[in-house]
């Protein structure tokens, strides 16, 4: 068989197939075809290839040049002069429009990926070519090596990984903490309702066998047979190609009893969610498995302790559960090679807003942020000024032009009062409105309130009616009380949701007193200058 001297990677995802990416790639057929180079140019179909937000993306190989906004109308030109006559189309490039360095954004873009390394590199609904990169070579090891689950848990302790959804907690530390029994459970945590933040989506697609993996390995380090799921509704795609691979993994034996001749034995399922942002919460996300409301818990017990059917669970993210096998394969050293020394490893972010090439990127935990604006995402867009960035999703904190050379892991954001969150980055310019967005926020949170306690049902209303006032040209009262009432939400509500108005809130203030009424906000019992 004629080896192909060219591959086009196209990027099918959800966002893709609405801009038209399955008839881009029939049109690629058709045309190849017509031209006889059907055997000298291979089309591949693979997961998200980094760019957003530009509509159907491919890459052609081995040129690594990366084309956005693709048409069926622009095939015939992309074939004839680049494939043909070698000349890349330069109007569908993905090109920096001013001098400097091309983006790392893309395949295009050398990155530190660890839990991307396959994502955009491989046809994810084929096992075979997930073998081929790497897929189930931890759970070879542990079986080949004799690692027993203690063992799993402490290379992922020494490791220092932290928990990759929001709050940073060391994962082998939580393992550890389950409690003993016979009956237990995993779930990944896939639900991802927080606006501008689709990691998690986009490793789904990309990757499947990345995250049966993990699961696989999690649930022997605690002891766990079975695991779910829990993907948000939404996530056709996502949930089709978990699907696809499950199915496959059962048929060669690396799902059910006895996987590949051992003793570990783990079946998975997949649960969809039913679109709730409060299910994120790990007891709320408990509850909607076992068919009842996603209404929070009471903690402790925690679900370490008593969480699904009562019995001991563990609630992991997408994003940890896939830096897993790659810290078993490698050992916990060479992931302490990535990143800082408290945060190892790598981290991944969507970067949205007023820069050049939005997208997905996994970089070194500590980059800064100008890093990531200037470097990865080409800098910002038409030249504009940084203002600041709403990092961490609706319910993460501001920083300001002050905050461009601080880096971004946990520690060093705890310092200044913000959070890595769910690691979206939405880079704003002089253009945008502060108070504005802030509006948007709040009426979020006021929308996905579940209602089941009273400082968080009445707290988010409230919020919006004061913010829409402060928007609008509101008081030095206004905005006091704005900030109490969320300092006692934080204080007084059940969950994370109600707790988590304040920080949003604080930092757009600290960061952008320009636009807000003259005043002098006493919060955690110092003064936050205002005006």
């Amino acid at each position: 068989m004629k080896l192909a001297r060219s591959h086009i990677l196209i990027g099918i995802t959800d966002e893709s197939i609405l801009h038209g990416a399955r008839e881009v790639e029939d049109a690629l057929r058709k045309e190849l075809k017509a031209r006889g180079l059907e055997n000298e140019v291979q089309i591949v179909e693979t997961g998200d290839l980094g760019v957003t937000g530009r509509g159907v993306v491919i890459v052609v190989y081995p040129d690594r040049v990366t084309y956005a906004g693709v048409t069926v109308d622009d095939v015939p030109e992309i074939v004839e002069e680049h494939l043909v006559k070698g000349r890349p189309v330069r109007r569908l490039e993905v090109r920096v429009r001013h001098e400097g360095p091309a983006p790392k954004i893309g395949l295009a873009g050398k990155q530190p990926r660890i839990v991307l390394q396959n994502c955009g590199r491989i046809n994810p609904d084929s096992l075979e070519e997930a073998i081929a990169a790497g897929a189930y070579q931890g759970v070879e090891k542990i079986i080949s090596t004799g690692m027993t689950p203690r063992d799993v848990t402490l290379e992922v302790t020494r490791a220092c990984l932290r928990g990759r959804g929001g709050a940073g907690f060391p994962t082998g530390k939580k393992w550890s903490f389950t409690a003993p029994g016979e009956e237990k459970y995993l779930i990944c945590n896939a639900d991802e309702g927080e606006p501008g933040t689709f990691k998690d989506r986009l490793i789904l697609e990309g990757d499947p066998h990345r995250l049966i993996e993990g699961m696989i390995i999690a649930g022997y380090a605690i002891g766990a047979k079975k695991g779910y799921i829990y993907i948000r509704g939404e996530y056709a795609l996502s949930i089709a190609r978990m699907q696809t691979a499950i199915d496959q993994a059962y048929a060669e034996n690396l799902l059910g009893k006895n996987i590949l001749g051992s003793e570990i034995t783990f079946d998975l399922e997949i649960k969809k969610g039913a679109g709730a942002y409060v299910c994120g919460e790990e007891t709320a996300l408990i509850e909607s498995i076992e068919g009842r409301r996603g209404y929070p818990r009471l903690k402790p017990p925690f679900p370490g302790q008593a969480g699904l059917w009562g019995k001991p669970t563990v609630v992991n993210n997408v994003e940890t559960i896939a830096n897993v096998p790659p810290i078993i394969v490698n050992g916990a050293d060479w992931y302490h090679s990535y990143g800082t020394k408290t945060c190892p490893g790598t981290k991944v972010f969507t970067v949205l807003g007023h820069v050049q090439h939005p997208g997905l990127i996994e970089v070194e935990m500590g980059t800064p942020l100008r890093t990531i604006i200037y470097e990865y995402a080409g800098g910002m867009r038409n030249g504009a000024r940084f203002k600041g960035a709403l990092l961490g999703g609706a319910a993460g904190g501001f920083l300001g032009e002050d905050e461009l050379d601080l880096p971004l892991d946990f520690d060093s954001l705890k310092e200044v009062g913000g959070v890595l969150g769910s690691g979206a980055i939405l880079v704003l310019d002089e253009s945008d409105s502060v108070p504005e967005l802030m509006r948007g926020i709040l009426r979020f949170f006021a929308h996905e309130s579940c209602g089941q306690c009273t400082p968080c049902r009445v707290g988010t209303v409230k919020l919006v009616e004061l913010m829409d006032r402060i928007a609008a040209g509101g008081t030095e009262a206004d905005l006091q009380l704005l900030v109490k009432l969320a300092e006692t939400m934080q204080k007084t509500s059940f969950c994370p949701l109600g707790q988590s108005p304040i920080l949003p809130i604080r930092t757009a203030i600290s960061r952008f007193p320009d636009e807000f009424p003259t005043s002098t906000i006493e919060s955690k019992g110092s003064s936050v200058k205002v005006g």
